[in-house]
């Protein structure tokens, strides 16, 4: 359903499984980041009306998965621990080249924000999946259906303002590229990497 071209090594879950407070603060700055893109696709394209409607919903939701992971850290005896750099968002952003017109600019915005969100998607999968506590299991099952959501949005957002098959082709070349970011990832403890 996600066309990511090399999934999670599944041992990834047993590092979470390690360091799980540390995943949990990174999860929430993820969160925290997703809400933030949408304000920033709010500000940057205020003249696509369904967009900004789309996104304010999303910037409400996201906030509110930034607010639940809070609390299950919250709940865990911890605090929320400092935002880290996220090396999989920023190789990821090297695709594309800087600049082009508005739409193009729009367009691989979308792009990368779809395929992060689908990269989450399928981490809340698998941890849903093989985590062995069980209401966090139950936790990221719920989340990624939300995920899943997400992802298709931005995609499809994507392919309405852009040339359909130039922005098909660009995909297919984004989840090409992540492929290869994905090798080199999946051995630290964060949503993404």
């Amino acid at each position: 359903m996600l066309g990511l071209k090399l999934p999670t090594d599944p041992r990834w879950v047993n590092i979470v499984e390690m360091n799980i407070d540390d995943i949990l603060s990174d999860h929430a700055f993820c969160e925290q980041k997703a809400a933030s893109t949408a304000i920033s696709l709010i500000v940057s394209f205020p003249e696509y009306t369904e967009l900004v409607q789309e996104m304010i919903a999303l910037v409400k939701e996201e906030i509110s998965h930034f607010k639940l992971v809070h609390d299950k850290i919250i709940a865990r005896g911890n605090a929320l621990g400092y935002d880290r750099k996220d090396d999989y968002v920023n190789k990821l952003l090297k695709f594309f080249p800087k600049g082009g017109s508005r739409t193009t600019q729009l367009v691989h915005r979308l792009l990368y924000a779809a395929l992060i969100e689908a990269r989450s998607c399928e981490r809340f999968r698998l941890l849903s999946q093989e985590l062995k506590d069980e209401e966090l299991r139950i936790f990221y099952h719920n989340l990624m259906v939300s995920e899943a959501n997400h992802y298709t949005m931005f995609l499809g957002f994507a392919r309405k303002y852009g040339d359909e098959t130039e922005v098909n082709e660009k995909w297919q070349s984004l989840l090409d590229f992540e492929a290869e970011i994905m090798k080199d990832l999946s051995k630290q403890q964060s949503i993404h990497g």
